[in-house]
């Protein structure tokens, strides 16, 4: 049977990689010349299912507003002539109740939980190495204020047996000695013993070589123009001019996923959630973090590469605009500066942005749709690099026509009819 996966990014190569484990003829179409060149080039690197939360949260409407006049604020907001910017913001909006946080916030640990396991479980199989470290999430609390909120975040943790530690000051510098200098400025810190970091381009460059070798051809250069129905199946897809068919088609084009699919009538609430990086060579070892450290004020994560740090985050609803602000940047050097003075060399980092898919309720939308043969694994927002393992794996299985592994309850398109 053959199956044709659109997108190259860590998503469609995890799934192309799990297909093809599976015994199917799989053939990936890209538009770039090489695999995680879009969103998953420079993201925030962490494997992060303990701190797998929605951004639409109780009181976010309220902190909006407040961002709005702050200088270093995570969200900012850059009205466009897009009716499906507000439409997706009114929606997000929609879902930042208690009920829902945590309805989607059980979605989304579920699946990261389960997809940091496949990545256990793919790392023997195939011995890849990414930069990767497997020494956990510290993230860290500024005020009394949010170390009382993470209470109703360990609830969360609890139920889903995820193991967790509240640090004070002294706990803090045991896991992250780099953070001597500004400890005396956190109010404490919730670790993630189970989270992991690594090099999301590094991965998913290796696996796209790794899946070669089981039979996996990448199409790049290929500008996917059109889709061809027949009846409730999909027949095939049109890219650079040429018709491609396959028994089975898969979505995996994140942020591009509702261009896609609107032409075949199917309205996927995705939405570009725009983040930047600064990747800077480490000048101090005792400086640098060990692991990766989340800033839960500025909602900024600082990862541990071999020589290098990452420093990732902020969401601009803005459509799909990729011009680099330069505030941004202030903000990023602003904050590793705040926590880890002389850690990185800052004036030599590479910046970035890229668009996050995301969703209005934060949850990937996985599985299949009104066209029996015609699949979508696309919208993980900031998750994509923690949930695309466990993404690929289950969406392989639901193919394969076997039981996933873990409940499927809210995943797949359908909660939005």
């Amino acid at each position: 049977m053959n199956i044709i996966i659109l997108g190259a990014g860590v998503v469609g190569t995890t799934q192309a990689y799990y297909l093809a484990k599976k015994g199917y003829k799989v053939t990936v179409f890209e538009r770039h010349e090489g695999p995680a060149l879009d969103t998953s080039y420079g993201n925030a690197g962490q494997i992060s299912p303990g701190y797998a939360t929605p951004w639409a949260a109780p009181g976010i409407p309220l902190k909006a507003i407040k961002w709005m006049l702050e200088e270093h604020a995570p969200l900012a907001i850059r009205p466009t002539a897009d009716l499906n910017q507000y439409k997706f913001m009114w929606n997000m909006f929609l879902n930042c109740t208690s009920s829902k946080y945590a309805v989607n916030k059980s979605r989304l640990v579920r699946l990261s939980e389960y997809s940091r396991d496949c990545l256990v479980q793919l790392r023997k199989d195939t011995d890849i190495y990414y930069e990767n470290r497997s020494l956990g999430t510290t993230q860290v609390l500024r005020t009394a204020k949010q170390m009382e909120a993470i209470k109703a975040d360990i609830e969360i943790l609890e139920k889903f047996n995820v193991p967790y530690e509240v640090l004070d000051q002294d706990g803090i510098l045991k896991v992250e000695p780099g953070l001597k200098e500004s400890v005396h400025k956190l109010a404490g810190a919730l670790r993630l013993p189970g989270d992991e970091t690594g090099d999301c381009f590094l991965f998913t460059n290796r696996l796209a070589d790794i899946a070669k070798g089981m039979g996996v051809e990448f199409k790049f250069g290929q500008n996917i123009e059109d889709i061809l129905v027949e009846h409730n199946k999909v027949t095939g897809i049109k890219a650079n001019g040429v018709v491609h068919t396959a028994d089975i088609f898969v979505d995996c084009l994140g942020t591009y996923t509702p261009f896609l699919l609107k032409k075949i009538g199917i309205k996927a609430p995705i939405y570009p959630l725009k983040g930047y990086s600064l990747t800077a060579p480490i000048i101090d070892e005792t400086s640098a973090p060990t692991s990766t450290i989340l800033d839960e004020t500025y909602k900024i994560a600082i990862t541990r590469f071999d020589n290098r740090i990452r420093i990732g985050g902020m969401a601009e609803i803005s459509g799909y605009n990729l011009n680099l602000n330069p505030k941004r940047r202030k903000t990023l050097e602003f904050v590793t500066n705040d926590l880890y003075p002389g850690g990185g060399d800052l004036p030599k980092a590479e910046f970035w942005t890229g668009l996050r898919p995301k969703t209005p309720d934060s949850t990937p939308i996985i599985g299949g749709t009104e066209y029996t043969n015609f699949f979508i694994n696309a919208g993980h927002g900031t998750l994509g690099w923690t949930q695309s393992c466990g993404s690929g794996a289950y969406l392989s299985d639901i193919i394969a026509g076997n039981k996933p592994e873990i409940d499927t309850e809210g995943l797949d398109i359908s909660r939005y009819k």
